[in-house]
């Protein structure tokens, strides 16, 4: 019997393209503390559609129909959104951990 769980598919993606942006060429000078990475995957989040799940089978089903272009390039634009916002005006106390 298959385990039993509730995921956001469209957390999952967010989170992982958020670090992949945040580390590539264009944004190395952004912050990326955890605070920072944490604001801009909420504020991404907080634009997009949630896309739940209760079972692997159907998280591996809705993460392949997510992955198309025309949902990867919404989500990458509300990232990029998120990733200005926060750069602009960052919620981190002290220093940056860059």
């Amino acid at each position: 019997m298959e385990r039993l769980m509730l995921v956001n598919v469209t957390e999952e993606i967010v989170q992982g393209l958020v670090k992949f942006l945040l580390y590539g060429n264009e944004y190395q000078t952004f912050c990326h503390c955890e605070q920072c990475i944490l604001d801009i995957t909420a504020i991404a989040l907080n634009a997009l559609a949630p896309r739940y799940v209760t079972s692997s089978q159907w998280r591996d089903t809705v993460f392949h129909e997510m992955n198309t272009p025309e949902h990867l390039e919404e989500i990458n634009k509300q990232i990029i959104r998120a990733i200005h916002v926060i750069g602009s005006n960052p919620h981190h106390r002290s220093e940056p951990n860059k």
